[in-house]
C-alpha cells in the first residue's frame, strides 16, 4: 500500500534509542522512553495561504528529524509503526557534523 499525507502532514519513522546505558546497563521495553527522533518517510504538497498558493515543506523525505514527546498520530501502514504530524510539530533537522561524514 502506498500512502501520500496531505497538505502539510509528514510520515515518520521513529529511531530507536540505545539499549544500554553509558554504564553498560540493559534498558527494559517497560522503562524506556518512545525516541523523539525519526526518518521522514513522506512529505506532503503543502500548506495553502490565504491566495491559494501552496507553500512547500522545509523537510524531505529522507530527512531526520527531531519532535515533541507527544507529537503526531501513531500508524501502523504495512506492518510498519509510523507517526503523522504536521510539519509544525517538527523542532528541527538533525544533520551529521563533517567529522561523523569522514569517519561514516
Amino acid at each position: 500500500m502506498k500512502f501520500r499525507p496531505l497538505h502539510d502532514r509528514v510520515v515518520v519513522r521513529r529511531i530507536e534509542g540505545e539499549e544500554k546505558t553509558k554504564g553498560g546497563i540493559i534498558i527494559p521495553d517497560t522503562a524506556k522512553e518512545k525516541p523523539q527522533e525519526g526518518e521522514v518517510v513522506a512529505v506532503g504538497p503543502g500548506a495553502r495561504d490565504e491566495s491559494g498558493r501552496v507553500n512547500a515543506l522545509d523537510v524531505k523525505a529522507g530527512d531526520r528529524v527531531l519532535f515533541g514527546k507527544w507529537s503526531g498520530t501513531e500508524v501502523k501502514i504495512d506492518g510498519q509503526d509510523l507517526l503523522i504530524m504536521k510539519e509544525s510539530d517538527i523542532m528541527g533537522v538533525v544533520e551529521a557534523s563533517e567529522s561523523f561524514k569522514q569517519a561514516a
